[in-house]
């Protein structure tokens, strides 16, 4: 067996899947002994920290069997696949943004408890969302893990209590809707935007722009930040220098955003993009422009979005964790937790690269 150390399906996982697969296929029969993790490392070439937690997670499913001082063997228990438990979630698109990284965190969760997920793209869209619902409903899924779309929050609340209604389990990730008493998992968003902008204040920047939505939760967190870091490091709040849009992510309308923020330019040394898709524009409308990041103008952005066109300064969001943590909140509910709702607020962490100059 090769394992595809290129490939961004988690090591554990690929050997994990390879060894369901000789089962399945009666390659190991029930009552064989598999090979030894010394075995597997030398086959594989994984250290030996992967291989056993590949097999850990097996003996969790059902798989092996661990026999004490004798090894690991195939367990004689038949896997019963029609009790599988089926999870929704619904994300506004599969293809962009961070949702491929927390679809496969609570993809790979739900794999390793012997669970399925049916993906569901809004395209942040309530409709999309209302459709989705409907289905997920009709297939008797036994939870849901739910980014809100770019709707209003009443909205948002709809598809909540639908699933609700049928007793049906449902997690928010990443965004969160106020007044609403659910089980969510998200970041500090907060406290990320104060740490970006006093990384700029502390390179010499006190003339710092933003562009952002108000639409999200999570982004009007993130405004919040960067203005009680300018106020605690006593730097007056420069309305002219906020663009706060109401609506969701469109790539030609914040374009338009970036373009006539940089007209403006010498009203400030510094951007902060509420996004890394934001950013992303800003070096486009840079270049346009004829301005240099970060010669001209430093820039920084957030969630760390796997791009490798540009360098940029950005605040790390763990949003495989958040899949992997949305996933076993809904797990913790199907097994009958009925405890207070759980808020789940996970830590980020500033990545510097090349797009943030200090200021003599």
């Amino acid at each position: 067996m090769i394992i595809d150390k290129d490939s961004p399906v988690p090591q554990y996982f690929q050997l994990q899947t390879w060894l369901v697969e000789q089962i399945e296929q009666g390659v190991f029969k029930p009552h064989d002994k598999i090979p030894t993790e010394h075995e597997l490392c030398r086959l594989t070439g994984l250290a030996r920290a992967t291989v056993r937690q590949a097999i850990g997670n097996l003996v969790n499913m059902g798989y092996l069997t661990r026999k004490q001082r004798l090894g690991t063997y195939v367990s004689d228990q038949e896997i019963d696949f029609e009790k599988r438990t089926i999870i929704g979630i619904l994300v506004p698109d599969i293809r962009t943004g961070y949702a491929p990284e927390l679809a496969r965190g609570a993809e790979d969760e739900a794999a390793i408890n012997r669970h399925s997920l049916i993906l569901c793209n809004t395209d942040d869209l309530h409709l999309k969302a209302e459709h989705h619902a409907n289905r997920l409903i009709e297939n008797s899924v036994s939870g849901v893990i739910f980014i809100p779309t770019a709707a209003s929050d009443q909205k948002n609340r709809q598809i909540i209590q639908r699933f609700r209604r049928r007793n049906i389990p449902i997690v928010l990730a990443d965004r969160t809707l106020p007044g609403v008493d659910s089980d969510y998992v998200t970041t500090d968003n907060f406290d990320g935007a104060y740490r970006l902008t006093e990384y700029l204040i502390k390179n010499g920047h006190r003339k710092i722009a933003i562009t952002i939505s108000s639409l999200f939760s999570t982004e009007r967190q993130r405004l919040e930040g960067y203005k009680q870091a300018l106020t605690d490091h006593g730097i007056p709040i420069d309305p002219s220098l906020i663009i706060a849009d109401s609506g969701p992510f469109v790539k030609e309308r914040y374009f338009q955003h970036a373009r006539k923020l940089l007209k403006q330019r010498k009203a400030f040394t510094a951007v902060f993009a509420g996004h890394d898709r934001i950013a992303l524009l800003f070096y486009s409308a840079a270049q346009e422009l004829g301005i240099s990041i970060p010669d001209d103008l430093s820039l920084v952005g957030y969630d760390d979005l796997p791009f490798t066109t540009i360098s940029l300064t950005t605040m790390h969001q763990p949003i495989y964790e958040i899949g992997q943590e949305s996933l076993r909140l809904i797990l913790a509910r199907i097994r009958g937790d009925v405890s207070e709702p759980q808020q789940v607020v996970l830590k980020s962490h500033l990545v510097e690269r090349s797009s943030v100059k200090a200021l003599a």
